[in-house]
């Protein structure tokens, strides 16, 4: 997966990787026109042979250049070759390095991560973990999650997730997965999420049970006694 299913994120994905390509694209021309440029100089015949100015220089600067000319035909012209064509690599290799340096482990990190999230999502051990590390999230995330549940709060999420309640399991997982700027696949109820729901349902009504306890002693009737009337 190179790109998120959310319309938003994908697009600013495209919109930096277009970036990247035309950042690339710049530097290449910059050095390859430096890399001409600079092999004009180094050869002081070519350029006196021309005695028309150079396009796009003004007078002075190309008597400069000339000038400069003149100074590179006293030098070795394979050491010249050689320092014009490291500084043309060198021209392109340092800006763009810094920009991937920076750009390609946080894009690379992402493909990574979404891959292993759309397979987590497939399964229902892989919703569980989703639901977990939407929890590890700072405590601002989890508390904007809550909040787009229903009289939910931080805790009973986590209350949720530690008893299987497949409604907070699904909201914590739903909540990961929009993080990443994917969808979450959907999801059909068969017999074993009935029986899930039903366990659960089970699970909360005894721990109401724990918690209200009966009120106080009950009175078992008398063996003796008759009705009365």
């Amino acid at each position: 997966m190179w790109y998120a299913q959310n319309s938003a994120r994908r697009t600013h994905q495209l919109a930096g990787d277009a970036g990247i390509l035309l950042w690339t694209a710049l530097w290449a021309a910059a050095a390859v026109t430096a890399y001409r440029l600079a092999c004009l100089l180094a050869l002081p015949r070519a350029l006196q042979e021309r005695r028309a100015p150079l396009p796009l220089v003004g007078g002075r600067v190309d008597t400069a250049l000339r000038r400069v000319a003149d100074a590179v035909d006293a030098m070795d012209p394979v050491a010249v070759r050689t320092a014009v064509a490291v500084g043309a690599v060198a021209l392109f290799v340092v800006p763009v390095g810094l920009v991937l340096v920076l750009w390609l482990p946080r894009r690379l990190r992402w493909i990574r991560q979404a891959g292993a999230a759309r397979d987590l999502a497939a399964t229902d051990d892989g919703r569980d973990l989703l639901a977990l590390r939407s929890l590890l999230r700072p405590l601002d995330e989890v508390a904007a999650t809550a909040a787009q549940i229903p009289d939910a709060t931080p805790g009973s999420l986590a209350w949720g997730w530690r008893h299987g309640d497949p409604e907070m399991l699904d909201a914590l997982a739903g909540a990961e997965l929009e993080r990443l700027g994917l969808e979450a696949p959907p999801r059909d109820d068969g017999p074993v999420e009935i029986f899930e729901q039903q366990v659960y349902e089970q699970q909360v009504r005894e721990h109401q049970v724990e918690l209200i306890g009966p009120a106080g002693p009950v009175d078992e009737p008398s063996a003796n006694a008759r009705p009365v009337g």
